[in-house]
């Protein structure tokens, strides 16, 4: 079976393939005007993250093509129904970073409740100031996880040794509550929640999810944290609820100024959008990371090592 990396990835992935007879190669300077001039056309698996958006013309393209390998849990640049029709088989990671994404966020919690920022550049500034820093202890609040697949679950069990209340709200799965979360409906989530965190995938129905109306519908003043995907986030509006205090602050590991590619700010050469992002970054209450809440040493080749099991497990 012959297969080809469009990104990089783990070399682990490669070499259990190789060992077990794949031949592989090298694609990740392809572009997506190579594939559609018949570039992969022999090629029967496909290993990417988000570099290449696999549309249908690129489906197309590639007549042989048996599955199609994402590193990482999301989907949203694979034309997944168009590649199911065709018989392709779509595989994905979500596995292999969920510890990385439970622990990011909950660092991301501590850091505001606890003052941590603040803190660490007060004391470097050669100040003391303790009561200014007194914290607030996350075991007393009521954590709401809207989403509750594979990174929903792994944010869970990282609260499990706090002590906290934790519900959840997924639109699409019943049934899961247990020990380390109360499954509750779209009303009691948006009545008990004093902090979110956002784990639903990136889709038609979740883009621009979080806006002026979602945030007006919590009862209390909220902590809101969004991991996922940035285009999940109306910014402009959750900047309007931290100005108007139904938000207290907000962790953002992701932005919907991101590219496509998910490697840098290149999407917000529109002046609104450039208005937005200077204000997000001059906002005292918000907290940002580069999208590397599943970004770790150890879950790089987790990623990898869960996607060489389930190709293997259908075409060794």
């Amino acid at each position: 079976m012959k297969v080809a990396f469009l990104d990089t990835v783990h070399p682990i992935l490669q070499s259990k393939l190789t060992e077990n007879g794949f031949i592989c190669s090298d694609k990740r300077k392809i572009s997506s005007q190579d594939i559609i001039s018949g570039a992969l056309s022999e090629i029967e698996g496909i290993v990417i993250r988000s570099r290449l958006t696999i549309n249908v013309e690129l489906l197309k393209a590639m007549p042989l093509l048996k599955w199609i390998a994402r590193s990482g849990s999301g989907l949203e640049n694979i034309d997944v129904d168009e590649a199911r029709n065709r018989g392709v088989i779509i595989y994905n990671s979500p596995e292999g970073n969920r510890d990385a994404v439970g622990e990011h966020v909950l660092g991301m919690l501590l850091m505001i409740l606890h003052k941590l920022r603040s803190c660490d550049r007060s004391v470097h500034e050669r100040a003391w100031a303790r009561e200014k820093h007194r914290g607030a202890e996350l075991k007393s609040r009521i954590v709401g996880i809207i989403g509750y697949g594979v990174m929903g679950e792994s944010f869970a069990s990282k609260l499990a040794g706090i002590g906290c209340k934790v519900i959840a709200y997924d639109k699409y799965r019943h049934g899961f509550g247990d020990d380390l979360v109360e499954e509750v409906t779209e009303d009691e989530f948006f009545a008990q929640s004093d902090i979110v965190s956002v784990h639903v995938p990136l889709t038609s129905e979740t883009n621009g999810l979080v806006n002026a109306k979602w945030l007006d519908s919590f009862a209390k003043p909220i902590i809101f944290v969004n991991s996922s995907r940035g285009s999940v986030v109306n910014t402009r509006e959750l900047l309007d609820a931290l100005d108007n205090g139904k938000v207290i602050s907000t962790a953002l590991d992701v932005l919907e100024f991101e590219g496509s590619s998910l490697e840098g700010l290149d999407s917000y050469e529109d002046s609104e959008s450039k208005a937005v992002l200077t204000r997000l970054l001059k906002t005292p209450d918000v907290y940002l990371s580069p999208h590397v809440a599943g970004w770790t040493l150890e879950s790089y080749i987790k990623l990898s090592k869960y996607l060489a099991d389930k190709i293997l497990k259908d075409f060794s």
